[in-house]
């Protein structure tokens, strides 16, 4: 049976990949982060003798290399969120993560996840793109919900897009928050669910009388220009219109073809029930 590496971050992305794996008759070996990997892993594997799961902890790059090694893996993908503040505070780095960090000019994500592809890659693992098993998750492009963006949100769309690119250009972050033609929030360590929360707290201190923008929030998340969909796909789900909903966001624009939904269902029924808009963009 081929076998594949699983490289888990929080969330469901790990585990609908796995299915996914699992459904093309791959054998799943499972590389589970201590500080981010959900403990249902262990119970999936208890069920199924067609994956193995292996705990270690963020900075244990030797000990990833090794048991990807021992179990015959060549070809492995990350799946699931790895929080940006983990990665620069709560990691511990063995000897070979630690020489890696010492090379890095920057120490972006990108920089960082980058660099750990080409280590494994130089020991006969190879990382390939996430979403080379959830293909039909991809968002399409137009209307996905019942309503359409109404003129104003059309224009923030238009000018969110810009701004949005701009930042993903700089491995910043890929989501930003527009009102009435005015950036309300952008999009750092914090996550898009985050973001999309502080706009919505900055939108409720505004004195209803002295402000001019309006009180709808647009939400706008891209994909970098140079995307490595090996390690970095953007993810909207279910959180995503409660956050939306909790913040007053009234539309969400992403990537068609460049951007999971994850529970899509679920997701277009919430917002669709909220009166939310999304719409799928096609990048130029």
């Amino acid at each position: 049976m081929d076998r594949l590496g699983l490289i888990a971050g929080n969330g469901r992305f790990p585990f609908l990949l796995l299915e996914a794996a699992r459904a093309r008759g791959l054998h799943v070996v499972v590389a589970a982060i201590k500080e981010e990997t959900d403990a249902e892993m262990d119970v999936r594997a208890a069920k199924d003798s067609g994956m193995e799961v292996h705990w270690m902890s963020l900075g244990e790059l030797s000990k990833l290399i090794d048991t990807f090694q021992k179990a015959g893996v060549h070809n492995a993908v990350m799946a699931g969120q790895v929080r940006h503040k983990q990665i620069f505070s709560a990691i511990r780095p063995d000897w070979r993560l630690a020489k890696l960090l010492m090379s890095l000019r920057t120490r972006n994500t990108d920089m960082l996840l980058g660099a750990v592809a080409k280590v494994l890659s130089d020991e006969g693992i190879e990382l390939i793109s996430s979403t080379a098993y959830l293909e039909p998750m991809l968002a399409k492009a137009g209307v996905l919900t019942q309503r359409a963006p109404n003129e104003v949100e059309t224009n923030d769309i238009v000018y969110g897009l810009t701004v949005a690119r701009g930042i993903a250009g700089f491995d910043l972050g890929q989501t930003v928050v527009i009102a009435a033609g005015a950036c309300v929030a952008v999009e750092a360590m914090e996550g898009t669910d985050a973001c999309i929360a502080r706009a919505g707290t900055l939108m409720g201190s505004l004195d209803d009388e002295a402000s001019t923008l309006a009180r709808s929030l647009t939400v706008v998340k891209v994909a970098k220009s140079k995307q490595d969909l090996r390690f970095d796909v953007p993810v909207v789900g279910v959180p995503t219109i409660q956050a939306m909903k909790a913040a007053g966001a009234t539309c969400l624009a992403i990537e068609a073809g460049r951007t999971l939904l994850f529970d899509e269902e679920t997701m277009l029924r919430e917002a669709n029930e909220a009166g939310i808009a999304i719409t799928g963009q096609l990048r130029p």
